[in-house]
């Protein structure tokens, strides 16, 4: 354990590309399911894409009946309970690939495989999980997870639903309202969360649905929304419902704790889930340009246009390079606690845990990417694109509840800082000594040596290691300024993060184009490489612009002029890339090829 790197240290060590593990190392057996589930999406659901749009619940509950024949609902549940047992790099894989076509089914695979599934599986009694495993993952019966009501959103453990004991201790009786509710309308298996009492936090119980005998389950009409439209989601409402005291999920007043590592899960799946749409629609946007002739030419020999394919694969690239480095070191975390003598279900909660500030990071960039790229998609296609008679408009609207769902995007902002100091605090983290060291070298008279830039990429691994020492410089500031209410200044936190994702994924895409380099060659990997140094020239403009906002807002007088010295040095290039002639390489690269091809 001690050699893996943990959650949060990348910030204070040097990663190298052996650590990390990229698409093209994936196993035969990784390809061939990869191969199936392209294979499904492109026969089951990309030919009915637009009954989507419909409203039709019905094809999303058939399309996810079809998922679990295929083995698709329980990649990394073990085979004794029904699943395949494949690990999370699986897990992520069929994630990304199997939301390509349309958020509808994307969410309900998200919120079946995720948040309906894996509560039960990570803290579910032996009996429990033995019940409820084989039946989800087959597709038999789906899961639905009932935390959100109206006055408790982002403050999740605020809920207003009761668990009353009945006078023979034998059940609890549930009363309440959830809301926004993913697949409500065809679930059969619930994880209700509600208080006990006036306790201090919730607790987790499971509630077997059946229609015949509604057991004071009532349901709203589904919800009229701006995207994912044949999503079932519904307001569900619980009057005297009564649940077996043996139906409590673990222990009574763990619910926060179920729907906080839940979210876990679900934020780093939720950037796979944006992976697959993202290519999809950079790769009929590029078909698009290509055959569209304004001026006597495909629109994509324009620079314009050129400029918006580069990006857009530019920051699909990186989300793929930072969600499968994450995937992999959960893996290995996993893994290694498993032979460490963990149980299955121990080994799953501390690994998810530990990596809760990567899980965010990609939440938030994957997200972000997906509405960037099909916002981007629209545009190119012009007035068609604004038009439901082609697939751009559709997939920008499903697009934005990725921002929303899972914590918003915000909230996993604020996370990201308030999660990597308390493991600084905890002492999991030492963040105290390189920031102390960052802050003395301020003083320090900077070298104008001559450097040797020859090797691959070490130029821009220079610089992101200067842009390490800028946000520990900020946050050193940050955290010695106002200490414990540190959390009141909200902005100043979120300019923060901003660096500290720029950081992550910034160092996800350099090793990924390197790791590529060095399997192939530089020549085979020019593209990755280009993307690799466009989204550094552009993270480095971020960590500049926000980290001029936190110093202007916590220093003064010459502390101030010091620190925008510090940052000035920790931002600059020694050699100026040019983003404008690397925008041409990558976009002549995915015009050339008629798609999106790395």
């Amino acid at each position: 354990m001690s050699k893996a790197i943990k959650g949060g240290e990348f910030l204070v060590r040097n990663v190298s590309k052996d650590e990390i593990f990229i698409t093209e190392e994936f196993t035969e057996e990784q390809k061939m399911m990869k191969e199936a589930v392209i294979e499904f999406i492109d026969r089951e659901v990309w030919p009915v894409k637009e009954r989507f749009e419909e409203k039709d619940y019905a094809l999303t509950e058939e399309l996810m009946r079809k998922a679990g024949e295929m083995g698709f609902l329980g990649v990394s549940i073990p085979e004794k309970y029904g699943g395949i047992g494949m690990g999370f790099v699986s897990t992520m894989l069929v994630t990304d690939y199997i939301s390509a076509a349309t958020g509808s089914l994307a969410t309900a695979y998200g919120a079946h495989t995720g948040i309906g599934t894996m509560p039960i599986f990570l803290y579910g009694t032996e009996e429990q999980k033995e019940k409820h495993l084989p039946i989800l993952t087959a597709g038999d019966k789906f899961g639905a997870y009932c935390l959100t009501e109206p006055g408790a959103g982002s403050d999740a453990n605020s809920g207003k639903t009761t668990a009353t004991l009945s006078e023979d201790g034998k059940n609890y009786l549930i009363n309440g309202q959830k809301m926004w509710i993913s697949n409500a309308g065809f679930a059969e298996i619930f994880i209700v969360f509600a208080r006990i009492e006036d306790d201090k936090n919730i607790t987790g119980f499971l509630l077997e649905y059946d229609k015949d005998n509604p057991n004071g389950v009532s349901f709203g009409e589904e919800e009229k929304k701006l995207g994912i439209t044949s999503s079932s989601t519904r307001q569900v409402f619980f009057n005297d419902t009564v649940i077996p005291v043996e139906n409590m999920l673990a222990d009574r007043g763990q619910g926060f704790k179920i729907a906080l590592n839940s979210l876990n899960v679900g934020r780093i799946k939720l950037a796979a889930a944006c992976l697959d749409a993202s290519r999809r629609t950079l790769t009929e946007a590029t078909r698009y340009a290509n055959e569209r002739i304004q001026f006597k030419q495909p629109i994509s020999n324009f620079g314009a246009i050129q400029a918006k394919l580069a990006e857009m694969s530019t920051r699909t690239f990186v989300i793929d390079a930072g969600s499968y480095r994450a995937a992999k070191d959960i893996q290995n975390y996993i893994d290694a606690l498993l032979e460490s003598g963990k149980t299955h279900q121990d080994a799953e909660l501390e690994a998810f845990s530990e990596y809760a500030i990567e899980a965010a990071i990609l939440k938030v960039y994957g997200s972000e990417t997906s509405q960037f790229v099909t916002d981007e998609g629209i545009q190119i296609f012009g007035g068609m694109g604004f038009s439901k008679e082609t697939p751009m408009e559709a997939a920008w609207r499903d697009a934005r509840i990725t921002r929303i769902y899972e914590g918003t995007n915000e909230i996993n902002r604020l996370l990201t800082i308030g999660m990597l100091l308390k493991k600084a605090m905890r002492g999991e983290i030492d963040l105290m000594t390189p920031a102390m060291e960052v802050g003395k070298s301020l003083m320090s008279i900077p070298s104008f040596e001559a450097k040797d830039y020859s090797e691959l990429l070490s130029e821009e691994k220079e610089l992101l290691e200067k842009l390490k020492k800028a946000f520990l410089m900020i946050a050193g500031k940050a955290v010695e300024t106002y200490g414990m209410e540190l959390e009141k200044h909200q902005q100043l936190i979120l300019a923060a993060a901003e660096v500290l994702i720029e950081i992550y994924m910034a160092e996800s895409a350099l090793l990924k184009a390197e790791k590529v380099a060095d399997l192939s060659s530089e020549g085979e990997a020019s593209g990755q490489l280009a993307m690799a140094k466009l989204n550094l020239y552009n993270a480095v403009n971020i960590v500049s612009d926000k980290g001029k906002e936190a110093i202007l807002y916590f220093a003064e007088g010459d502390e101030q002029r010091m620190m925008l010295m510090g940052l000035k040095r920790f931002t600059k290039y020694a050699n100026m890339p040019n983003p404008i002639q690397l925008r041409k390489q990558i976009a002549k690269i995915v015009i050339e090829n008629n798609k999106y091809c790395f």
